[in-house]
């Protein structure tokens, strides 16, 4: 166990709630990128890429979509010959905005410290482990951030992306969460909806995100161990922290949303690996959690990621009068609604209101919700794990990270987990043997 790197940090439900409220509040002006640039007579904002990944180099594409006067002028991934390839692909895509040079195409576990030298606005989207420490460098060299979901693979990752928020705050910087249902217009009005009791009371919710093997699940040749699991963050736990926190943590975003903040006060969870075991990696195949809160609600969780299986991505909210469909803007019962309005990818809206608001001098910063739905899901793949229902008040004062520590890992080290023979990996963890809280 390493000691709480965040003195004071909340050790309770109604704590950790009453940190993450001070978080959303604005910080005393200061002197902001936007302001910085319309001195020196330029409205341009300089953009880099952490992770050269499909999600970062989406995440690239929405932000010079968002806001035309953005330049993408650094980019680092482990291998050189991704950063390569997508300066390409985006060059294709936008040639008047792509101007990255080949002295800022970074590779290592280090190019993460010369893109944040050489931009404004840093696009972080790698392995998750990362994400909280590269996150805590950016905002503490004064730049603002976009940061992928998960914000953390365990409680200790997210205690250090609770640090970079509060940093933000106090440095009046832009701190956006890759959690887009908050930027989706029919599910903002879908669950402001709820909120308004069009459903009545939530009675109980059920979440789902069934789907395949997700990344490449072919042992690739001629590469390292460290560099097969590296370039294949998805499929490896101590890189990625499995599908809870790494992918239903979208519906967990949206169910803490539509359920006001609240945070859980316990849950449990089944996981593990199927008999389909010569896939690459060693992340658990099937995972279900049961959250349950104060006022009675249980929320009802699912996420697996087994081939030729049926496949589905919802959000459920049962209420005393009707049924809300956030995903497809949708109510059903007493006083049923569909989303008419106008809408665009929520991947751009967000950073286009991010980037306003940086213009503005008043920079968004989502550490509030984006710790808090990043713990829940956490929260449940520490209880799938062990097999131990977990508390609220025991992940929030729990320290516990999944070795090695994101500061430890280097080029060199030797991989975590390793395969046998027959190139299978040893199964991440052991419910009801292995200890995590």
């Amino acid at each position: 166990m390493s000691s709480n790197p965040i003195r004071g940090v909340s050790q309770s439900r109604r704590e950790f709630l009453k940190r993450s409220a001070v978080m959303a509040v604005a910080a005393a002006p200061a002197l902001s990128v936007a302001r910085a640039a319309h001195a020196a007579g330029s409205d341009v904002i300089r953009i880099g890429m952490i992770g050269c990944g499909g999600r970062c180099t989406g995440a690239a594409a929405d932000a010079m979509t968002a806001d035309p006067a953005t330049r993408l002028v650094a980019m680092t991934d482990p291998f050189l010959d991704r950063v390569h390839a997508k300066r390409e692909a985006l060059r294709k895509a936008k040639p008047e905005q792509v101007q990255v040079d080949d002295d800022h195409c970074f590779c290592g576990l280090d190019g993460y410290r010369k893109v944040i030298e050489s931009v404004d606005y840093v696009l972080i989207a790698c392995a998750a482990k990362f994400h909280p420490m590269y996150a805590k460098a950016a905002v503490e060299a004064g730049k603002h951030v976009f940061v992928e979901k998960p914000h953390g693979i365990d409680p200790w990752g997210v205690k250090v992306m609770l640090q970079a928020a509060e940093i933000a705050k106090e440095k009046n910087l832009g701190l956006l969460s890759g959690l887009q249902s908050r930027f989706s217009a029919p599910i903002r009005e879908t669950i402001q909806r709820v909120h308004d009791g069009q459903i009545g009371d939530i009675v109980a919710i059920e979440e789902n995100y069934l789907r395949g093997p997700y990344g490449s699940t072919v042992r690739p040749k001629n590469l390292r161990e460290l560099e097969i699991q590296v370039g294949n963050q998805y499929r490896f736990a101590w890189l990625c922290g499995d599908d809870v926190p790494q992918s239903l943590v979208h519906n967990l975003d949206r169910a803490t949303w539509a359920l006001k903040e609240s945070p859980p006060e316990r849950c449990r969870g089944l996981g593990g690996r199927s008999g389909v075991q010569n896939l690459l990696g060693d992340v658990f195949d099937h995972h279900s959690v049961t959250y349950q809160y104060a006022n009675g609600v249980r929320l009802y969780a699912f996420c697996r990621t087994t081939p030729q299986c049926f496949n589905e991505t919802s959000s459920i909210y049962l209420g005393t009068t009707g049924v809300a469909y956030p995903m497809a803007g949708r109510i059903t019962g007493q006083k049923p609604w569909s989303f008419a309005g106008q809408q665009e990818p929520a991947t751009v809206v967000e950073h286009r209101e991010l980037l306003k608001s940086v213009r503005a001098g008043k920079p968004l910063n989502c550490g509030d919700y984006m710790a808090r739905s990043t713990l829940v899901g956490v929260m449940g793949q520490m209880s799938c794990y062990s097999g131990k229902e977990v508390t609220w008040d025991q992940v929030c004062a729990s320290d516990y990270f999944i070795p090695p520590k994101p500061d430890a890992c280097t080029w060199d080290m030797e991989a975590p987990t390793k395969a046998d023979e027959n190139g299978v990996y040893p199964v991440c963890f052991t419910p009801g043997v292995s200890q995590n809280v």
